[in-house]
């Protein structure tokens, strides 16, 4: 079950994170997996990691801001390994680093609006239109957007144009995923809650003991979800938003 053998994803945002944990748990599957980030060595220890633990990874470097650059890391993918059945938009800016930039809207300067829209709603876009095509021909594939809660409920904390790219991103996914099913690809969102990567200790700790399950959400929870979606077994699940959230949002 769940067996990705033969497959070919490709990961973005794949250097660290959650992403990384995807592009492991895709590989333990089977997939070969093609490690995307903006940072070429950080795209590459992933890679050295996936391939330590027996799976098959190449890295490929390039920003899901830019369409031509994009295209051209799908085209050198597609060459070099074969064409891309998984796609999985992982890439996504918070604003801060390892934690969440929180900034009111009204205090928020023009010139930042844009990184967040760019990053969260164009590159899962760009990302869609360089593989659509040959999925089309080919008859199979998926993509999966990693999204946020924060992009289907309103939250006062600062995050207002985070959550409005995330959202965008979840409304684009939804019409993909009708105008292109009769050619065999699913499109499908898991919106993550909170992450056991978005704080300090202590902060982390408290947003622990917070949770309905008591604990936050780790790469292997997402990558769990990541496998579910990329698989044959989930052929019939498309237009879908997925909460892996343990149970902290229940739309």
């Amino acid at each position: 079950m769940f067996d990705l053998s033969n497959r070919i994803a490709l990961v973005t945002g794949a250097g660290q994170g959650m992403g990384a944990g995807i592009a492991r748990n895709l590989a333990r599957q089977g997939a070969r997996v093609v490690v995307n980030d903006l940072d070429a060595n950080r795209a590459q220890n992933t890679v050295k990691q996936i391939q330590a633990a027996g799976g098959d990874a190449s890295a490929a470097p390039f920003d899901v801001t830019h369409f031509d650059e994009v295209q051209v890391g799908v085209n050198q993918i597609t060459e070099n390994f074969g064409p891309i059945d998984i796609l999985v938009n992982n890439a996504g800016n918070a604003g801060g680093g390892p934690t969440m930039e929180l900034a009111q809207f009204r205090e928020m300067p023009v010139s930042d609006w844009r990184r967040f829209i760019d990053v969260n709603l164009y590159g899962p876009a760009n990302c869609a239109k360089a593989v659509l095509d040959g999925m089309c021909e080919r008859g199979w594939g998926r993509i999966i957007t990693i999204s946020s809660g924060a992009g289907q409920t309103g939250l006062p904390m600062g995050i207002a144009l985070y959550g409005a790219g995330k959202s965008g991103a979840i409304g684009f996914q939804r019409h993909l995923a009708l105008e292109v099913a009769r050619n065999g690809i699913t499109v499908n969102t898991v919106a993550l809650g909170l992450m056991a990567n978005v704080g300090d200790e202590a902060s982390l700790k408290g947003m622990a003991a917070s949770q309905p399950t008591g604990r936050l959400g780790t790469p292997d929870d997402v990558g769990a979800a990541v496998i579910y979606l990329a698989s044959d077994e989930a052929s019939w699940v498309t237009g879908q938003v997925l909460g892996v959230n343990g149970g902290t949002f229940l739309p």
